[in-house]
């Protein structure tokens, strides 16, 4: 069975990602890319699925974990009866390679490890061909089917049933490297990865990286961890920024909420851009424009909630019968159904980032803002339309407050490009229709009763991401409809002191079960606190929220508070940018939408 989803810490080269648990085993590993189909994929079932476990035999031995500072190399430390040994684990930033590096290092004593591999390429439905490849340069084993093969070098590995199994011993002030490397089946066998310097360009690359960050407030070190997540969640070579690693870790554990994360959101990667152009990365602003342009190319009419790392459009939903489902929760799905979805918040996300990115000082170019008008175009032509909403509700379409104020964004941003920054466009027809969709919201989007902002017209229920509204400008923090809606938020949606999306009960999103609080949704309540003159309750909420994060740093989707365990896919980008939003927020920043003028 696969560990519980804290249990997990994630490897990145920027390319694609490995989950290494607790104790030593490697159960979710994709190459080449993230949305690659599994190698090792015990995570969605058990060993049978694929793992990679390196630990010592010594079945007492005390574990602690870290990063190696600001990196993604993990540190696994390992106390034994006779003596103390360290895993170092890592992702090298090497170019095209793609090695699973594993340097066990004696610190004292002496350590014997035992490793167990089982190689499951496509989602576990291809079980390889194994031969031993050795030479004078050590032991080496091959795995093959179809079009991957994975070299495993540094252990005299023997078979076992349909896995492989060896032992090293450890003395301190010595070293051994188990690297794993990943490449085409019909290419030659790549050369033996220089360990040495892999771990120092790697190390070197993500500390130089972390050193530009610019961040002076508080929970320096969870923000630093955040940004470094989100860049790990960026493909070097693309510019897509998927929204987690993982597929079909469950919402609720046993039920069918399960669905697949490791494709580029518009709105969760625009999300993302923002808070990387704040924190002084303007490069990541300007590779994730390109991506856009590219991704839109054509016709932006057909534009997508969603694409593949390189803009890739075919994202239809299938099931994956080989893996049998996280703990149990099936399905197993690849590829994402909403990806055909309407949903009218995207273009005002898309539109306020670039804004942002345009503010902090990206050079413009005409083509994206030719793409921005079409846009806005697009917008106009679906103002009658309802949607699916922020969380892609798989019940019928509604008219929801957060996407119409999103579409209200969209064309204030447009009007601000024209006024602020001279760029051209029909000014006095996107002031129009603001303007309606402001009187629309302000009509129809609010309680009589309540006096707060609703989840949708017609409806009397609430929905966390009504905190958007005062982070994009919409309303101030300290509007009476925005405080009023956070009351009712905190008496509705924080029965656990967190905050889910919305009540499931309601029928709303159309599906079975129930689900855990969302975490970006409670770090979005911090943010309203902090902005509202809450600050104690801010702080108090920062504090429930930042403890849900594991032994290193990371955050899933949702967290079930009553098994103090996390839930959903991870790590997930949402929850990590809410987590920079609301410590930006509590050192004094004044939001998404600072800089705007209420209109």
């Amino acid at each position: 069975m696969s560990h519980a989803i804290e249990d997990y810490a994630i490897l990145s080269n920027c390319r694609t990602a490995a989950l290494v648990s607790r104790d030593g085993s490697v159960d979710w590993f994709c190459a080449p890319r993230f949305d690659s189909a599994s190698v090792f994929g015990a995570l969605l079932g058990d060993t049978e699925q694929g793992s990679w476990h390196l630990r010592p035999r010594d079945r007492t031995a005390r574990v602690t974990r870290r990063y190696d500072g600001d990196t993604f190399v993990l540190v696994t430390r390992w106390e034994t009866a006779s003596g103390i040994a360290e895993v170092h684990d890592v992702l090298p930033m090497d170019g095209g390679r793609v090695d699973l590096v594993r340097r066990i290092i004696g610190v004292s004593g002496e350590v014997e490890f035992t490793t167990h591999l089982r190689v499951r390429f496509d989602y576990a439905r291809a079980l390889p061909w194994m031969r031993q490849i050795g030479d004078e340069t050590g032991p080496a084993l091959l795995a093959a089917a179809g079009p991957d093969a994975l070299v495993v070098r540094g252990v005299q590995l023997r078979p076992h049933g349909h896995a492989h199994r060896g032992r090293v011993t450890v003395a301190a002030g010595a070293h051994v490297d188990l690297v794993a490397t990943w490449f085409p089946s019909y290419a030659p066998v790549p050369e033996p990865c220089d360990v040495d310097a892999a771990l120092a360009e790697t190390r070197a690359w993500w500390t130089d990286w972390a050193a530009d960050i610019d961040h002076s407030g508080p929970r320096r070190e969870e923000v630093v961890r955040s940004l470094l997540v989100l860049r790990a969640l960026t493909h070097e070579e693309t510019g897509g920024i998927v929204a987690a690693v993982t597929t079909s870790l469950p919402e609720q554990f046993g039920g069918a909420r399960n669905w697949d994360y490791r494709y580029v959101w518009l709105r969760d990667a625009a999300l993302t851009l923002e808070i990387l152009v704040s924190h002084g990365f303007l490069g990541v602003a300007e590779r994730w424009r390109r991506w856009l342009l590219r991704a839109l190319a054509g016709d932006p009419a057909q534009m997508q909630i969603m694409y593949g790392i390189a803009g890739e459009r075919d994202l239809d939903e299938r099931v994956i019968r080989s893996l049998p489902g996280y703990q149990g929760a099936a399905p197993v799905r690849i590829g994402n159904g909403a990806v055909g979805q309407y949903q009218a918040d995207v273009v005002g996300e898309v539109m306020v980032a670039l804004e942002a990115a345009r503010i902090a000082g990206l050079p413009g170019d005409s083509f994206s803002w030719s793409l921005q008008r079409v846009l806005l175009e697009g917008v106009e032509g679906n103002i009658e339309r309802a949607d699916n909403g922020i969380w892609e509700v798989r019940g019928d379409p509604q008219m929801f407050t957060q996407s119409r104020a999103m579409m209200w964004a969209a064309f204030d941003r447009g009007v601000r490009a024209a006024e602020e920054s001279g760029l051209d466009g029909p000014v006095e027809r996107w002031r129009m229709l603001r303007d309606r969709l402001r009187d629309e919201i302000d009509t129809r989007g609010v309680d009589p009763e309540g006096g707060y902002f609703t989840q949708h017209y017609g409806s009397r229920e609430v929905d966390a991401s009504l905190l958007l509204l005062a982070q994009v400008g919409f309303c101030g923090y300290d509007d009476p409809r925005m405080l009023a809606t956070v009351a009712e938020i905190e008496r509705t949606l924080m029965t656990t002191g967190l905050v889910a999306r919305y009540r499931t009960e309601s029928g709303i999103d159309g599906l079975a079960g129930a689900e855990h609080p969302f975490l970006a949704c409670t770090f979005w309540l911090v943010e309203q606190l902090a902005c509202s003159g809450r600050p104690a309750d801010a702080h108090a909420l920062m504090d429930r929220a930042c403890a849900t994060r594991n032994d290193v740093g990371l955050l899933s989707e949702e967290y079930d508070v009553a098994n103090a365990r996390q839930a959903g896919n991870t790590p997930q980008a949402l929850s990590h940018l809410a987590l920079v939003r609301a410590a930006d927020a509590l050192g004094g920043h004044g939001g998404r939408a600072a800089h705007r003028r209420r209109v």
